[in-house]
């Protein structure tokens, strides 16, 4: 369901899940955009010899992942805040599942808190977070 103003969203509503594009070619690209080239992101081999399980999806991508679930959920939405902690790296190469629920509904102010998640397809969390979302009255 897409959500066009506060009185369309229902508390404990899940967001349809989205599995992002997160293969080596597209981090790769992602990651010089933003200016942080390097093995890490660009080689499995090469980030394994840095000690990761294999390349990384940028932190500041997996982000933006769930700013676009946001936004498909809610195309006019206003994204005050997201927080996140990352349990664990996130593999490129590995499906990501980003995922978010309706915690909080504050209708006079048109606010809505989502509890977010990044998993991978062995179902582990790697991310997790909150977001604050403003919703037209």
């Amino acid at each position: 369901m897409t959500v066009e103003n506060i009185n369309d969203v229902e508390f404990g509503e899940e967001l349809a899940s989205f599995t992002p594009d997160t293969s080596l070619e597209n981090c790769s690209k992602f990651a010089r955009a933003v200016g942080w080239g390097g093995p890490r992101f660009e080689s499995h081999e090469g980030a394994q010899k840095e000690g990761f399980p294999g390349a990384l999806v940028p932190g500041i991508m997996g982000m933006g992942f769930m700013t676009s679930t946001i936004h498909a959920w809610a195309p006019s939405a206003k994204i005050e805040k997201i927080d996140t902690i990352f349990r664990a790296p996130m593999i490129a190469d590995t499906a990501s599942i980003i995922g978010a629920v309706v915690t909080d509904i504050d209708s006079d102010e048109g606010l809505v808190e989502l509890d977010m998640t990044i998993k991978n397809d062995a179902g582990e969390t790697r991310v997790l977070g909150t977001a604050t979302v403003r919703i037209p009255l």
